[in-house]
């Protein structure tokens, strides 16, 4: 797991402040805060991205509707496939919301 790399106090801290957020507009200002616009639609699109793959879209499906690159899609199907499963459990949490 390439997170164990990164474990410690910090990246604890950065955790624990995204879990304390209460509601959508905390985390746009916690966000607009924290990350440049690129880095927040970087992260839009690869959560878009797994969506998309998840659902078993072709990869010029996704280019066109994402603006992703091949290359951001295949760094994402390659998480979905070997990763740490976070992509499948948000997606799955996500996809429960929706139903409700």
């Amino acid at each position: 797991m390439q997170i164990d790399k990164l474990r410690g106090e910090q990246l604890d801290q950065l955790f624990d402040a995204i879990l304390s957020l209460e509601s959508r507009e905390e985390c746009y200002q916690f966000f607009d805060d924290i990350a440049t616009m690129n880095e927040i639609q970087a992260l839009t699109q690869r959560l878009t991205v797994a969506k998309m793959l998840s659902e078993g879209q072709t990869y010029h499906a996704i280019v066109d509707e994402s603006h992703a690159s091949t290359t951001t899609i295949s760094r994402v199907k390659r998480c979905l496939t070997y990763g740490s499963g976070g992509y499948d459990a948000v997606l799955k949490k996500l996809a429960a919301k929706e139903d409700k």
